[in-house]
């Protein structure tokens, strides 16, 4: 599904592979007007029946864009660089540190490699993350760093 209407953020999953995850931050996206793109390769089909299960029957409400890559993904989109928010362990700025502005685009990676070398190298100045005190931890759960991303960007908008 496509839609016109502005988004308050653009989540972007780069080749998200846990169906679950994907079909909670739709959900998530619908209930607070965030755009979804998928950028592939996808880990999963989009008819997936855990992805429908974890949206439950919301699907319809999802606003989400499928891209081929992530070039064709920047192609589509232009966002400007100052527009991107990228999420790794390896940010050095917390979350809360990001300028938050409508049309936002918050990018995250797989869940189990999260965002290749060269999103680090391309956006150095881009990479954020949200902090985690037991260093046994290596990540968080995808659609909880997103979910904890968008609702700390929409407290910043006074959205809440």
């Amino acid at each position: 599904m496509s839609s016109t209407a502005d988004p308050i953020f653009n989540i972007v999953l780069v080749s998200p592979v846990i169906p679950q995850n994907s079909g909670n931050i739709g959900r998530l996206s619908a209930a607070s007007s965030c755009r979804l793109h998928f950028v592939k390769p996808l880990g999963f089909e989009l008819t997936d029946r855990y992805l429908k299960r974890a949206g439950l029957d919301y699907w319809p409400e999802v606003n989400f864009v499928v891209h081929e890559s992530w070039e064709a993904f920047l192609e589509v989109e232009c966002p400007a660089r100052e527009r991107i928010a990228l999420f790794s362990t390896h940010g050095k700025r917390s979350y809360y540190d990001i300028p938050f502005e409508r049309g936002q685009y918050l990018i995250f990676g797989s869940e189990t490699t999260g965002l290749a070398p060269e999103f680090h190298e391309q956006f150095p100045e881009q990479r954020y993350r949200i902090p985690i005190d037991n260093r046994n931890i290596r990540s968080l759960n995808l659609a909880n760093a997103v979910a904890i991303t968008v609702y700390e960007g929409r407290r910043q908008l006074g959205l809440l």
